[in-house]
């Protein structure tokens, strides 16, 4: 833990946009790494997608508690992590409403969906759903905890392959026609977004220093909102919600050992 801490100062410089900008494609690389075997695989069990996606929310969940709800409070009070996780809930709320996408499990939502295909209407979905997690390591590395925000991109990169894997996996059934390294390329691409995001909120909490616990909050507020409003759904919709249930809580166990180990 401590050299990769080491290496990524060295590399930046301990410039906090820098390591935004490392972290976000650390995150995104994990990403695009999960979606690899879709170039080799057609299908993935649908237990196994869900079971996966149970282990992905359950690692989200402790890192919104561990890395950014939990640290906010201590940094700033209650109140301002507070107003910040019903902002960062609101915000997630208000581009489910605005942004055309569609989901599996509730269809479409947004304004202007008739316009798109169903496919793009999924990766825009997507792209939405990663936002609050480049978010939040950018956040992270811009509070100056450089430890607590590699950890906190580990937990995310950590996550972020199994969800590349379903991401490919479920374009190439959504379209047959689709080939197999369009769904890779696809997948990895939506996770780029994160890079940004990760830049915005290491530049939002370093020029405005006082904003950090409210942008601590908002971070883990809408990540815990994209996992009960998403990928719970999604993974309870075909009956395997028991055995995505077991992944949720290995995946909170493995993050908790993890926050403890890495220190």
């Amino acid at each position: 833990m401590s050299g990769l801490v080491d290496l990524f100062l060295t590399v930046t410089g301990g410039d906090r946009l820098l390591l935004g900008l490392l972290g976000g494609m650390t995150i995104a690389a994990l990403n695009a790494a999960g979606a690899a075997p879709v170039l080799l695989l057609r299908r993935l069990s649908q237990k196994f997608n869900d079971v996966v996606l149970g282990f992905a929310a359950g690692v989200m969940l402790a890192a919104s508690f561990t890395s950014l709800i939990l640290p906010g409070i201590e940094l700033g009070g209650l109140l301002p992590v507070v107003v910040g996780v019903i902002l960062g809930a609101a915000a997630v709320t208000v581009g489910d409403r605005l942004v055309p996408h569609m989901h599996r499990v509730i269809g479409e939502e947004g304004r202007g969906t008739a316009k798109l295909k169903a496919a793009w209407l999924f990766i825009i979905a997507i792209t939405l759903h990663n936002m609050p997690e480049g978010l939040a390591v950018g956040v992270g590395f811009g509070s100056g905890e450089i430890a607590s925000a590699v950890k906190l991109m580990i937990a995310i990169g950590l996550q972020n392959i199994p969800e590349g894997l379903s991401v490919a996996f479920s374009l190439l059934e959504e379209d047959r026609s689709q080939r197999r390294l369009r769904s890779f390329v696809v997948s990895a691409l939506s996770g780029l977004v994160e890079i940004p995001m990760c830049v915005l909120g290491a530049l939002g909490v370093t020029v405005a220093s006082y904003i950090l616990p409210y942008a601590m909050g908002f971070a883990g507020g809408a990540m815990i909102f994209v996992i009960s409003d998403e990928i719970i759904p999604e993974t309870h919709r075909l009956g395997h919600e028991r055995l995505a249930s077991y992944g949720l809580v290995i995946g909170l166990v493995v993050m908790l050992i993890m926050d403890v180990v890495l220190g």
